[in-house]
């Protein structure tokens, strides 16, 4: 298919093939701005932790924020506003908009910060990079495997320094911490186990259609995703539960603990082998992800790294009492990381500490300390080397994409009872393991495997090509991308 330019989109449809070419070999490929000159960034999706990305770029020396993007015009006049009265910083003023290419169409923009629903990421990074800006790219970077390989592709084509938002990379505690498991200190590594047990509560269930906003651009929301009306209560944040737009918890707080799980194996493909054992259980709302999860993952070589999502709290009980307070952990982790080694573990509590336990139980070290991930950022803009990225585009790509490889298996999977998910989980004493746990967590829930709606999925295990990054049969491939829709197209040939 051709590839679209933004000055394309905003001037109809009607142009040649020609001017096309000509737009793209226009494009620069060098910064924009001169040594010791301010930075200009737009920031695009604002309402949520957008306003972390402007606080974070404004409050930086050498950086302005001049612009920013949203589909939702009061949120623009609110951050407007805020930056005006000085609420992020220096007062600074800044202009407005609702469609992404009209920034990109502007030459006086460096870079821009994404932190739009999952299902918009892709593109806009992409057009970012043929437009000649850089990009800090939201985790996770894609909604679904493939578009991660197309933003990768980009980026090296038109040289665009892209960052991922896993700023866990940017710790040096955990840095440390990964160095002095992988220098042998406490063994061989035999597990990472990655843990999301955060409180996920219903997000209701609706009889029909729900209206938007009128202050909401609702078709520039969907953007490349299908075109659907309103089905939950809640427009904002409960994207995450519709497939349609997010990817579970897993691809959500989950893709920063795969990240640092596959970070400590020292693995730089994706896995060969990929399973999933799950459902949305405890409750019937109109989320279609996974509220409760194992997903798996074999190597080539090397140990495997098991995942494990838990929205619901520790027990009935819990629920009353408030959930955010009553969640499980493992061994001292609620959303953190585990790696088991032969005479010990590490535990990664949180987003700048590692601490290495022995066999005992008992403390041997700790590492603590982050820098600051949108100073790397911009740090590497100017140097303009990727190798100065904490989390460069192709590290962000490989963690997100192993979020969706687990979502592909659980899609294809079927629902079984309490006696065949013992027989098939049982077929390795890791995931064997998790099942036991996680059936646990379930009766102390009252949720009755062989009787809840909706069921426990166990999916196939996938088979994965790493260096091609295809599945070894044409049911999982299908899931590899989507079906865009027209204008919100994810290129083929970046």
């Amino acid at each position: 298919m051709p590839i679209l330019t933004r000055r394309h989109f905003l001037q109809g449809t009607g142009t040649t093939a020609l001017s096309l070419g000509l737009a793209q070999q226009a494009m620069p490929q060098d910064p924009l701005w001169q040594p010791n000159s301010d930075i200009r960034v737009a920031c695009v999706g604002i309402r949520g932790r957008g306003g972390n990305h402007i606080s974070g770029f404004n409050r930086m020396k050498g950086v302005r924020v001049v612009a920013l993007v949203d589909v939702d015009s009061s949120v623009l006049a609110r951050e407007k506003k805020k930056l005006a009265d000085g609420k992020y910083g220096e007062k600074t003023e800044v202009d407005i908009y609702t469609d992404l290419r009209r920034v990109l169409d502007r030459d006086d923009i460096d870079a821009i910060s994404v932190a739009t629903p999952n299902h918009w990421h892709a593109l806009q990074a992409i057009w970012a990079c043929q437009a000649g800006k850089d990009v800090y790219l939201e985790k996770p970077v894609s909604h679904n495997v493939w578009e991660g390989g197309q933003i990768v592709k980009a980026a090296r084509k038109y040289k665009r320094i892209v960052q991922t938002g896993t700023q866990c990379r940017s710790s040096h505690g955990i840095k440390q911490g990964i160095e002095f498991i992988q220098a042998g200190k406490l063994g061989d590594i035999e597990l990472a186990r990655g843990l999301c047990y955060k409180p996920r509560q219903s997000i209701g269930k609706v009889n029909g259609p729900q209206k938007v906003s009128a202050k909401i651009d609702y078709d520039m929301w969907l953007g490349p995703a299908p075109q659907t009306e309103l089905m939950r209560r809640q427009l904002h944040y409960d994207w995450h539960w519709d497939f349609d737009t997010g990817n579970g918890d897993v691809g959500n707080q989950g893709i920063h603990q795969m990240d640092i799980a596959r970070w400590a194996l020292g693995r730089k493909e994706l896995p060969t082998n990929t399973l999933s054992i799950g459902g949305r259980v405890g409750y019937d709302d109109d989320g279609n992800t996974p509220n409760t999860q194992i997903v798996f993952h074999e190597f080539a070589e090397g140990p495997p790294l098991l995942f494990e999502v838990r929205g619901l709290p520790r027990n009935t009980a819990s629920q009353k009492k408030g959930w955010g307070k009553n969640m499980d952990n493992f061994q001292g982790a609620r959303i953190g990381v585990i790696v088991h080694c032969k005479n010990g573990y590490l535990r990664i509590p949180d987003y700048n500490r590692a601490i290495a336990f022995g066999t005992d139980g008992k403390e041997i070290t700790r590492f603590e300390g982050s820098t600051n991930h949108y100073e790397n950022f911009i740090n590497s803009v100017r140097s303009r080397n990727i190798d100065d990225l904490t989390a460069d585009i192709r590290e962000g790509h490989l963690s997100s994409a192993m979020c969706h490889m687990g979502n592909v298996s659980h899609l294809l999977g079927k629902t079984h009872s309490k006696q065949e998910l013992d027989t098939m989980a049982g077929k390795n004493p890791h995931t064997q393991e998790a099942w036991q746990r996680m059936h646990g967590h379930l009766v102390a829930n009252d949720v009755d495997v062989d009787t809840v709606a909706g069921g426990v999925r166990m999916g196939p295990r996938l088979t994965m090509d790493p260096k091609t990054e295809r599945f070894a049969d044409d049911a999982s491939n299908a899931l590899l991308a989507r079906n865009y829709r027209k204008g919100f197209v994810v290129p083929k040939e970046v």
